[in-house]
């Protein structure tokens, strides 16, 4: 693992110069609409997010502690306060449900579909500090892209360790997600914006044991607030060092044990991600892991007319990263589900579907769900295991009472990029998301067609005001 830069311009300063002189006219068209798609998800979610009971704990929070007032909005909801915590709020909006999008690995050794929820800790912070300063909306989607840029080729160069070891990418990497949208909102020169990235480095945060937790959407939400923090007392003189990535004691080192340079220099814009290798928008409100096992497992429901009390057992395998992350075999609750395999099969065989509506305690508890289960064995697999890390390889076999054994496997699942998802498709989550939470369908309608304009918009309060229910 190379720890130092490879040229004389330090790391840190070429992620900033990047972030500062970067425009939207650099940016090629196949990539802005895939950011769309990416924006209106990360939206919706946040308005499903908002109904969940980690919105009530946040808003319960800003209330007691009177921060209830200002200028940035807090999606699916009347309140508004300082972009900071609006950041936090909405971070844990898009993250709360697990349903966000998903950066997905290059390197055999990354872990595919491991590395960082992107949109979760950028847009919100975009959208906060683009509030406050009556940015435009193409001002707002660009820091938006560059954020997701940067928190992507991050999660991508630092040495696996880091997120094997414990560290969850999202809080960690999403921090300078965060730094760059808001401080590219608010104009950071060169010199300010490496500071903004050095205080966003040492806010950077959030351990994997967590997952199946509250905590876990706590960590995204904590990104994007540290990441405003960050740009907004760099811009107001505060000092920090201007190598925070590359030092012998900065980020890649001390959170990674080292990085690959080449994994990020001179690769940003270069490809962007969202082009190569690609964003995976997520299906299923679940660790994304379990998706394509989800994907195959509806195919083979419906090309063999599976029912599930026919099924007697059924052995899920992968690759020994999977297992690692997926850690709850026997849930009892929704967020539990979210990283358990046993419970996305047992669900898909149950009701032939899995999303908001199945991920809940109650569902979760009843007792043929709880027995199917039982049913389903998951473990590491031999063959899944040489596919390589960046794939998700999910090899199922499946017993029935007559006796009959069918099989399946799947690489990745629908949303990737194998097997995207339209605009339109994503508009029809979005549309669920919306219902879930009782949000306007009228606003709901709207925001789908204002996203996908996005750049002409004049002021992106135009797009926060169909956020809010105060107008509802």
């Amino acid at each position: 693992m190379s720890v130092t830069p490879t040229t004389n311009e330090s790391l840190t300063a070429y992620a900033a110069n990047f972030i500062c002189k970067t425009q939207l006219k650099d940016i090629p068209e196949n990539v802005l609409d895939l950011g769309k798609k990416s924006m209106l998800d990360g939206l919706g979610l946040a308005i499903a997010g908002s109904v969940a009971k980690s919105g009530e704990l946040v808003r319960k929070h800003l209330h007691a502690q009177g921060l209830n007032s200002g200028t940035a909005t807090v999606i699916g909801s009347n309140l508004r306060c300082a972009p900071r915590f609006a950041a936090f709020a909405n971070g844990v909006g898009v993250h709360a449900d697990d349903y966000d999008d998903t950066q997905l690995a290059v390197a055999s050794d990354r872990v595919y579909g491991l590395l960082t929820h992107p949109t979760a800790p950028a847009l919100p912070a975009a959208l906060a500090v683009g509030e406050q300063n009556n940015a435009s909306g193409a001002d707002v989607f660009l820091a938006y892209h560059l954020g997701v840029e940067l928190e992507c080729k991050i999660a991508e160069a630092i040495n696996p360790r880091h997120y094997q070891t414990g560290f969850h990418a999202t809080a960690t990497c999403g921090t300078f997600a965060a730094a760059a949208a808001a401080g590219k909102i608010l104009n950071l020169n060169l010199e300010t914006m490496r500071r903004a990235l050095s205080i966003a480095g040492s806010q950077s945060a959030g351990l994997r044991e967590n997952f199946g937790t509250m905590t876990k959407p706590f960590h995204a939400g904590r990104a994007s607030e540290s990441g405003v923090v960050a740009a907004e007392f760099a811009a107001l003189g505060w000092t920090a060092t201007d190598i925070i990535l590359e030092a012998p004691r900065g980020f890649f080192q001390a959170a990674g044990g080292g990085f690959e340079d080449d994994f990020i220099r001179d690769k940003l814009g270069h490809p962007w991600t969202f082009a190569s290798p690609g964003v995976s928008i997520k299906p299923h409100p679940s660790g994304s892991l379990t998706h394509p096992g989800m994907t195959e497992m509806l195919r083979l429901i419906k090309a063999h007319h599976l029912v599930a009390n026919d099924v007697v057992s059924v052995k899920v395998g992968t690759n020994h990263n999977m297992p690692n992350a997926l850690i709850h075999h026997q849930p009892q609750n929704e967020l539990q589900a979210k990283f358990s395999m046993e419970f996305c099969m047992a669900i898909l065989l149950l009701e032939g579907r899995g999303g908001l509506s199945e991920f809940t305690d109650e569902v979760v508890l009843r007792a043929d769900v709880q027995e199917m289960i039982k049913r389903v064995h998951f473990g590491v697999d031999d063959e899944a295991e040489q596919a390589g890390f960046h794939k998700m390889t999910t090899i199922i076999t499946i017993t029935l009472k007559n006796g009959q054994v069918i099989r399946g496997s799947a690489d990745f699942g629908r949303g990737s990029p194998a097997m995207p998802m339209s605009y339109d498709e994503v508009a029809d989550k979005f549309l669920e998301n919306c219902a879930y939470a009782h949000f306007s369908p009228v606003s709901s309608k709207r925001i789908i067609s204002v996203v996908q304009s996005i750049e002409q918009l004049t002021s992106i309060r135009e797009l926060t005001a169909l956020l809010s229910t105060a107008s509802a």
